[in-house]
């Protein structure tokens, strides 16, 4: 595969629009961590590495303006050191394909809008983008957003980028709202629910005053021994302890509440953060559903040999299955979710897209949207089977 490496805004312009004017196709990379989901590519790529570094940093302003191919663990060890954090927890799937951890880029997690748990109570990858720098399919350079949270000059185009996957335009800069990190964290469980009942006792929950920041159920199948339901609470110690005393009187209907320890809960928010309770190797999925929606999916894909998990109050099921791929989309659809292949072998890679099918309306937009950025398919890579 043929590689350029642009260091520069005119250099990365002068690329795309060769491209654009040879017919050619231009794959967007940084760190590679998410390079193996979606089907094989032969196109050329277009390698962001030299991208790289802190570009300005305001902790009292709660912003940190960061170029794409900065690493995610530096730009996470910038922030910890003025005691703040990324809140949406974004995180590295290299090692879901059984590469080391640390070549993941803040870039490509914005393209790909990677979240963990907290995303359910702080909002996603796109809500904490504030602006951008890129260049477009057009190879012009241009801006958007700003760096201040109430920016209105226009369409919101840096949410546009968040989850983009690198098919709209090739980002050269970020701006991002980062927050304080929480001072105190409890994590409440409770043991041997089926999903239904998790689903209910996460319902109850995220329905009440406890402001809970992250919910998840692990079954026996992925945690031997003991299916095991998990709420967190974050944020000053007197409010912590006030909430999780709470807790128990709450949920006394689904059974007994403990409390669990710090280094175990860490511990299991990490693996449920990056898909780690599912086996390594095999075909990986990730279901977006409504809450509600989550229980009859899992009713279906178990029997079928599913194992699995559900991470922000059962609106996102991690799951591990060998075949049925149209089964497992169509499950989805039907309770109005849909479904991502992320990881596979390269034949099904190939022959099953990762995105789920959009419906012809939503296909047209999506269409026209790409079309605006980039008229000539510059970034139309076969990597989406599209």
């Amino acid at each position: 595969m043929r590689t350029l490496a642009p260091a520069t805004t005119p250099e990365l312009c002068e690329a795309i629009a060769a491209a654009a004017a040879a017919g050619g196709h231009l794959e967007i990379r940084g760190g590679g961590s998410k390079a193996e989901i979606g089907a094989q590519r032969h196109e050329t790529l277009l390698d962001l590495r030299g991208f790289s570094g802190i570009v300005d940093y305001d902790p009292a302003e709660l912003v940190l303006t960061v170029r794409p191919a900065t690493a995610l663990t530096e730009v996470e060890r910038l922030l910890a050191s003025e005691d703040q954090a990324l809140a949406f927890e974004p995180w590295d799937h290299g090692p879901l394909f059984g590469h080391p951890a640390g070549a993941a880029t803040i870039g490509g997690v914005i393209a790909a809008a990677v979240a963990g748990p907290a995303r359910l109570s702080r909002g996603a990858a796109r809500d904490h983008l504030l602006g951008i720098k890129a260049v477009s399919g057009r190879a012009e350079a241009f801006v958007a957003g700003g760096r201040v949270v109430k920016n209105v000059t226009g369409y919101d185009v840096p949410k546009l980028m968040a989850g983009s996957w690198g098919r709209l335009a090739a980002l050269t800069e970020l701006t991002l709202k980062v927050g304080p990190r929480a001072h105190s964290s409890a994590t409440m469980a409770l043991e041997g629910l089926g999903a239904s009942e998790a689903i209910a006792a996460m319902a109850r929950a995220m329905g009440s005053a406890l402001e809970i920041s992250a919910a998840a159920h692990l079954s026996p199948q992925v945690h031997p021994g003991r299916a095991l339901t998990l709420l967190r609470l974050q944020g000053f110690e007197r409010s912590v302890e006030a909430r999780c005393a709470q807790v128990p009187t709450l949920l006394r209907e689904f059974g007994s509440v403990q409390r669990l320890g710090e280094p175990e809960a860490d511990g299991l928010w990490r693996a449920i953060r990056e898909a780690a309770p599912l086996p390594s190797g095999g075909p990986l999925w990730r279901i977006q559903v409504p809450p509600s929606g989550a229980s009859a999916v899992i009713q279906t894909l178990e029997p079928l040999g599913a194992q699995w998990f559900c991470d922000w109050a059962g609106a996102l099921i991690w799951i591990s299955l060998e075949g049925h791929a149209v089964r497992i989309r169509e499950t989805a659809e039907a309770v109005g979710g849909h479904a991502m292949l992320v990881r596979a072998a390269r034949d099904l890679r190939n022959t099953v897209p990762a995105l789920h099918p959009r419906t012809p309306a939503v296909t047209a937009l999506e269409a026209r949207i790409r079309r605006a950025f980039d008229p000539a398919g510059v970034f139309e890579t076969a990597r989406f089977l599209d």
